[in-house]
Order: C-alpha cells, then structure tokens, then sequence
C-alpha cells in the first residue's frame, strides 16, 4: 500500500464526498414529502389512493435500487423522459437524486405510517370532538406528534441514502465512488482510492450515527 499517491488527489475526493452529501440530502427531503402524501394516501380508506400507493411501496421496497436507477436512466428515454440540466446542477445529477428519491419514499411512507400509529388514538378522538375536521386534526395534531416520533428514524434514513448513494456513479454523477474511480485511472492502482473512500463514507457515517445518538437522547429527555 502506498497512500503517498493519493497526494494531490484528496480535494478531488473531498469535492465527491460533497457530492454524495448534497444528493443524499436531497433525496431525504423530496422522498420526505413524498413519503407523507404515499403515507396518507396508503392509510386512506379510498380504495382508488390506497392500492396505488400500496403497490409503490410494494414495488420499490422489492426490487434494488440499482434496477430502478438502471431503468430511470436508460429505460424512461426510451418513451421521451428524459431529466434535463437545471442551471449548473446535470442531469444526471437530477436522475440520481429522483432515483434515490423515490426509493426512499417508500421506505419514508412505512416510516411515518408506524408514526402515525404510534400517537394515541385518544388524540384524534379528542380532536373531532372539539370540532377539528380529520384533516385539520391531522395536520395540526396527529402528523406533527408523529414527525417527533420518527426523528430518530429519518436520521437514519439519511445515513441509509449516504451509502445507497454510491451507486448512482454508474450514470456518471461525479460523487465519492465516482472520483474514486477518477484517481485509480489517474495512478494506475485501485485498492488506496477506494480505501480512501471507504474511509470517507465511515466518517461521514459515523459523525451522522453520533449526531442521531444525541438527537435520540434528547428527544428521550423532553419525553
């Protein structure tokens, strides 16, 4: 092993990591609203909303991730989809952070359905009888309580997209895997610049765990 070669090559890597973060967290919070409106449609008792959804979360929870990114990327432009370049950011920027962000919301959508179930039925029927109709009860009661409850939950989540995300290098969306892949070109050796990046991908990891360990301890303490 001779990490010296690397030398030159780090803000390259560090650039990528930037990358993986920012996709991440872009697809945390647009799988976030999506994830609710699959969530509630999935709860509702509208046979014409809660199939749909049933079998979105059904079909992305089944089938891997790289399938779906595969089938978005190069399938969907086969019937005229095809995502375009939105100012600086490409688009294969923007089919990876749709890829990932339908993935999650289906993983979202079941996260905040034990939410939901998890808030005291007593709520809601506290609610109706002061007079709030179910949606307002919902969104002003019942979603909120839920959202604290599955904190700890969408964290995780995060650090999930974070090591999901390494895939979407294979459409060419210049994240920590894809500048590893960069550098091995670049000096002819593989093992440091994906050791390196394994590195990279476990400290962000890490500090993202120890920041929900104490996001976990404080939601406990207000409880």
């Amino acid at each position: 092993m001779d990490f010296s070669r690397l030398n030159g090559y780090y803000s390259l890597m560090f650039e990528g990591a930037k990358t993986t973060i920012l996709i991440s967290l872009v697809a945390l919070v647009c799988g976030f609203i999506l994830g609710l409106l699959i969530c509630l449609m999935k709860m509702s008792k509208l046979k014409i909303l809660k199939w749909p959804a049933s079998a979105y979360v059904h079909i992305l929870r089944g089938t891997p991730l790289f399938v779906q990114i595969f089938i978005i990327y190069f399938g969907l432009p086969q019937f005229g989809v095809q995502f375009p370049d939105i100012g600086p950011i490409s688009s294969d920027f923007v089919t990876g952070a749709f890829a990932l962000s339908i993935n999650s919301s289906a993983y979202v959508a079941e996260i905040f359905r034990s939410g939901i179930q998890s808030v005291d039925k007593g709520q809601m029927e506290a609610s109706r009888s002061l007079g709030l109709g179910y949606v307002d009860t919902m969104r002003f009661v019942i979603i909120p309580q839920a959202i604290k409850n599955i904190l700890p939950a969408l964290a995780n989540e995060f650090i999930t997209l974070v090591k999901e995300s390494a895939i979407i290098s294979v459409i060419g969306v210049q994240d920590l895997m894809f500048k590893a892949g960069i550098v091995r070109t670049s000096i002819a050796r593989a093992f440091e610049p994906y050791i390196a990046a394994a590195i990279m991908y476990l400290v962000i990891t890490s500090i993202l765990s120890w920041l929900v360990g104490k996001l976990e301890k404080k939601l406990a303490q207000s409880n």
